[in-house]
């Protein structure tokens, strides 16, 4: 009698349940690969990490409230073996590289083609890192302006969410950090890009590809 093969079980993450019904039927149209999780924010998404102890967990970077990025560094907190796979609308080398040097098994942009998501959770899978082809190139090449300006991953994640239009509470409460520390962050990105003011600052991250 055959083995039956077990399926690779995933946990989706994004904050439009339309999309993840989407991407759902993308990965079960592949027989080895079984969604057996959805969630909507970073929080859920944590809870269900948890709880199913999916082997890929598929996650958008921008969600409400807590970041992706932030939501993966918690998860390989709770379990230095999570294998996150991003999936984002974001192209620019500097979020693949931030996705990647936080622990990231993979980064896809949502610009690929329906069968690289799928090739990329087998991958991942299987222990291989993956990169989607669009920005594999650019990655390998070392591009990022935003590196040249050596930000750490916190002021990376305060810019981000500044360019959101987020106040310095909103920012601490996304971070788990307090208002100072937001604020000093604010100092040293001011500081490293150039910019007087936060009006400058977002002139600035625009240049610099992080304001789409």
């Amino acid at each position: 009698m055959a083995q039956h093969k077990e399926r690779v079980s995933v946990l989706l993450v994004d904050d439009h349940a339309v999309v993840r019904e989407g991407y759902r039927r993308l990965l079960e149209r592949h027989g080895d690969i079984a969604v057996i999780g959805e969630a909507g924010d970073a929080a859920t998404a944590q809870a269900l990490f948890s709880t199913l102890a999916p082997r890929i967990v598929v996650m958008d970077i921008t969600l409400p409230g807590t970041s992706g990025l932030e939501a993966m560094r918690r998860m390989l907190l709770y379990n230095a073996d999570a294998r996150v796979l991003i999936f984002s609308m974001h192209e620019d080398t500097i979020f693949v590289k931030r996705a990647l040097q936080t622990g990231a098994y993979g980064y896809v942009t949502k610009a690929s083609a329906p069968n690289v998501l799928v090739e990329a959770v087998l991958s991942i899978a299987r222990g291989k890192k993956y990169v989607s082809p669009d920005v594999a190139q650019s990655v390998a090449l070392g591009e990022g302006i935003a590196y040249s300006h050596g930000l750490t991953q916190r002021e990376f994640d305060v810019l981000r969410l500044i360019i959101q239009g987020r106040t310095v509470l909103e920012i601490a409460d996304a971070l788990g950090l307090n208002s100072k520390t937001v604020a000093n962050h604010q100092s040293a990105l001011r500081q490293k890009l150039g910019a007087e003011t936060t009006i400058e600052l977002l002139r600035k991250a625009n240049e610099l590809g992080l304001g789409k």
